[in-house]
């Protein structure tokens, strides 16, 4: 009952944890910042626009992945396996990509073309963070995962650092915020959507923020306190790198991804294996 309440209140959750993160970023560059409930007021104004769609599939897919999204969350709460929330996650990106190119607005265009440079680089060391937790628990389900006595992130150390350094190209983060790049192309797959259609795409931005956080809880096991001490810490440390750091091109996050996490967390992955 908790878990199916968790998941039909998730967006509110996201909007409360996207608040207090503007909160958090604007202390560490010595600003006021916005109200906790602003993205709630921002909520509430976009569903108060008269809706704009430049065609049907384009506001289809905006509204496809909030579905997915809220489905890929779905799946991480009601206990399920973690393997099919991936899945799902990568349905949800996919509508964001197959809206933003369906139009013929060059900045959606190219936004869609790096998101999809964001999927190659993290989804990947997803699935391998799945299968090393199967590696652990000897399951998928999430369920048995938060039972488990041991402490998973002593066991795959390398894959939780692997993680970590992912959650800023899925957040669309500094250094790796390559699809938004608002200085270049000025919100990226998002930027023809208006209205209650973006609202989707903001709501699900928010969804998103609770199903990073739920896997980085799942690496303290059944010793929840750890689970919520990693969640703090790694909220605040991704803020921090995002404060920190500039942009870097498609190319180098690429490369970084490829050429360091994904060995990284696959070298984890085959030592547990031959461990065990």
């Amino acid at each position: 009952m908790i878990s199916a309440i968790l998941t039909v209140l998730a967006p509110v959750f996201g909007g409360f944890v996207y608040g207090i993160e503007r909160i958090v970023k604007a202390r560490m560059q010595r600003r006021v910042g916005p109200p906790l409930l602003q993205p709630f007021y921002d909520f509430f104004k976009l569903m108060d626009k008269r809706p704009l769609m430049i065609h049907s599939l384009h506001a289809l897919m905006g509204i496809m992945y909030f579905v997915a999204e809220w489905f890929a969350l779905a799946v991480l709460l009601l206990g399920n396996d973690l393997l099919i929330a991936v899945f799902f996650h990568v349905i949800a990106v996919l509508a964001l990509v197959i809206g933003a190119s369906s139009v013929r607005s060059p900045y959606s265009v190219l936004g869609a073309l790096r998101e999809l440079m964001h999927m190659i680089s993290y989804e990947p060391l997803m699935v391998l963070m799945v299968v090393s937790f199967y590696l652990v628990v000897g399951s998928f389900d999430i369920r048995d995962i938060l039972s488990y006595q041991g402490y998973p992130i002593l066991e795959i150390p390398l894959v939780f650092v692997a993680f970590l350094l992912t959650i800023p190209m899925m957040l669309q983060k500094s250094p790796f915020d390559i699809a938004e790049a608002h200085q270049e192309i000025i919100g990226g797959p998002e930027i023809e959507y208006s209205g209650p259609f973006y609202e989707a795409l903001y709501t699900g931005k928010w969804i998103e923020y609770i199903y990073v956080f739920t896997f980085v809880f799942l690496f303290g096991g059944n010793h929840y306190w750890l689970g919520a001490l990693l969640v703090v810490g790694v909220f605040i440390l991704i803020n921090l790198i995002d404060n920190s750091t500039a942009r870097l091109d498609f190319r180098k996050m690429v490369k970084f991804a490829w050429g360091i996490l994904i060995p990284m967390a696959a070298l984890n992955v085959i030592l547990l294996a031959l461990w065990q």
